[in-house]
């Protein structure tokens, strides 16, 4: 009589006779028939052996189906990667942040400010604005005491939450980025923006109408803004300070008491703008008159334009900001317990900007650690201007070369 082999035995024997390399669906159907139990098993006893099996053989195909997938997903992302990998090493990061124009478009340019504008914007989509180039972005420069200002002044820190920093060119970009965390990069096809560019030469002639034009853009997009320079120091939060019914509110060279005066000399550092089809306009005109007027910059062709029937056409509300709490070296705001901002105008050259800027730094630390009896005194006030007096304007000026109908854009 021939005895049966234990089933142990059975199964190492038909385990060893199964082919090396089965596909996934011979491998799940040969595992589930190893697994049949023998016809000698009670009912009730096969029947939870069958569910178990059942449900065995189910996670396995399963199993075996996804690891056969995930290979495929990685071997497909693999030669993805190496294709991207190979494509990237002829395209320098440089050139991703300042595309060419042969992949550079409108649309995609304008995603990547609603990007940057959208992450900085308040609850009602405004914005603080300011634009930085290389010649102003290296360390210890003019970007670091700007941003110093909202750090030390009377509840500015919160503000640069809503800070973006337009940037002119590469250099200036990079800095940017360790610097902040709202960052645009703003390329003008041609034009060089990286070195400083003196009072009235044509760079920066070119760079203010560039700004205007791109500000017009930003309220096309439907935000608020707060434009700064980046030499105006920030020591208070200037909202509380702002006209309520009006379209654009500017900072003055020279306040003569009235904010509704247009004999008020405006100075195009500091605005405030809100977003509508008034504005949209006046923006559009502006630029458009730099054509009337060549040779001049944006603030000049203002206070001739203001005068203009087109801006009462429009309907649109302009304001001039009192230098008591918006100053600057013209017209310093003299009691600290009211400015603002202070802007560091009616100076001529970086050097002279941060000999100036560091004293009134220094002035606004010291004032803040008085008790507050001391604060109170009319006594203290700005050491400032000294190297940035009226007597460093009066220089020799390279006369304006004048290009008729240029285009910044």
């Amino acid at each position: 009589m021939r005895v049966k082999p234990p089933r142990k035995v059975l199964l190492r024997r038909r385990f060893m006779m199964m082919p090396s390399s089965p596909n996934t669906t011979t491998t799940a159907t040969m595992f589930c028939a190893l697994l049949r139990p023998h016809t000698s098993d009670s009912f009730s006893a096969a029947f939870v052996r069958r569910s178990l099996i059942a449900f065995l053989c189910l996670a396995a195909a399963f199993f075996f189906y996804w690891s056969a997938d995930s290979l495929r997903f990685l071997s497909n992302s693999s030669s993805a990667a190496a294709s991207a990998s190979l494509d990237s090493s002829s395209t320098s990061s440089v050139a991703y942040l300042f595309p060419p124009e042969a992949v550079s478009t409108e649309d995609n340019k304008e995603f990547s400010l609603e990007k940057v504008l959208n992450g900085a914007a308040t609850e009602d989509k405004t914005v603080i604005i300011t634009t930085l180039n290389e010649a102003w972005a290296a360390p210890n420069s003019i970007i670091d005491l700007f941003l110093e200002s909202f750090r030390i002044g009377h509840q500015t820190r919160k503000l640069l939450n809503h800070l973006v920093i337009v940037t002119l060119d590469k250099k200036a970009y990079e800095r940017c980025l360790i610097l902040h965390s709202y960052c645009f990069a703003l390329v003008t096809e041609g034009v060089d923006f990286s070195e400083e560019a003196y009072f009235m030469t044509p760079d920066y002639l070119r760079m203010m109408w560039r700004r205007i034009d791109f500000l017009r853009s930003v309220l096309e997009m439907g935000y608020n803004f707060v434009f700064t320079d980046v030499d105006i120091m920030w020591f208070r939060d200037p909202f509380a300070h702002f006209h309520l019914d009006a379209d654009f509110q500017i900072a003055c060279d020279q306040f003569l008491g009235d904010s509704f005066d247009l004999a008020n000399r405006p100075n195009g550092g500091f605005n405030h703008v809100k977003s509508n089809n008034r504005t949209i306009k006046f923006y559009k005109f502006w630029y458009s008159s730099r054509n009337k007027h060549p040779g001049y910059h944006d603030q000049d062709v203002l206070n001739v334009i203001k005068y203009d029937p087109y801006i009462q056409e429009i309907g649109l509300k302009i304001r001039f900001l009192d230098t008591a709490n918006f100053g600057g070296f013209c017209e310093p705001s003299r009691d600290l317990n009211q400015v603002c901002t202070m802007h560091a105008n009616c100076c001529y050259g970086m050097d002279s900007k941060l000999h100036d800027l560091r004293i009134m730094l220094q002035d606004w630390r010291q004032f803040m650690s008085l008790p507050p009896t001391l604060k109170r005194s009319p006594s203290f006030s700005w050491r400032v201007p000294k190297n940035c007096s009226l007597n460093s304007l009066r220089r020799p000026i390279t006369p304006v070369k004048v290009v008729e109908n240029e285009d910044l854009s």
